[in-house]
């Protein structure tokens, strides 16, 4: 598949903190994978994804999927920040953090698309529900891309699927990141429970 410029123009517009990477491929390459992954489901933004930890869990009273990627985005940031300046010998890549924070969730386009999850609720002996998670694919995409093995390491076990490795710093940092956003907007009053 093609990647469209218009893709292309919605992953930047919702993600402004694709700025901080520096390296001009590799932001290149995350503005891609985002394209791709929303070239191969119902959606045309992340703007459009509803904002959930999964299809199936509480969303954000208000906000959508890019309110979370930008969220986790800018506590990975803030995280790494905050522990560089106290311990400058932590061997952290800031452009390589960024890119794994930002990919994070690029496979839920994926498991989120209405039709796959229709499709999957109708005959779950079938393929399963779901058929393949947010992890997995969000794995595919980013080897599909030629992102560094870590961000595809991001997309893959930033999650409760990392619970089966060893994560690298900076998804250990993406990993926690992304898990003190659901569990603060929880805690704080801000899901639709």
């Amino acid at each position: 598949m093609q990647i469209s410029d218009e893709l292309r123009q919605s992953v930047i517009r919702s993600l402004p903190e694709l700025s901080e990477i520096s390296d001009e491929s590799l932001r290149n390459q995350v503005i891609d994978a985002w394209a791709y992954s929303l070239g191969h489901s119902s959606f045309k933004s992340i703007d459009e994804i509803r904002a959930s930890g999964n299809p199936d869990t509480p969303k954000l009273k208000s906000g959508t999927q890019t309110d979370h990627i930008r969220g986790v985005t800018q506590l990975a940031i803030a995280i790494a920040d905050s522990l560089a300046n106290q311990f400058p010998k932590l061997p952290i890549n800031r452009d390589m953090l960024v890119a794994c924070a930002l990919c994070h969730d690029v496979g839920k386009p994926f498991e989120f698309d209405p039709k796959n999850q229709e499709r999957w609720r109708d005959n779950p002996a079938a393929s399963g529900f779901p058929a393949i998670r947010h992890t997995q694919y969000g794995t595919h995409v980013c080897l599909t891309i030629g992102l560094p093995e870590e961000v595809c390491h991001a997309a893959g076990c930033h999650s409760g699927e990392g619970e089966l490795v060893e994560r690298s710093l900076h998804v250990t940092i993406v990993h926690h990141a992304d898990y003190a956003f659901w569990a603060s907007m929880k805690v704080g009053g801000q899901l639709a429970i």
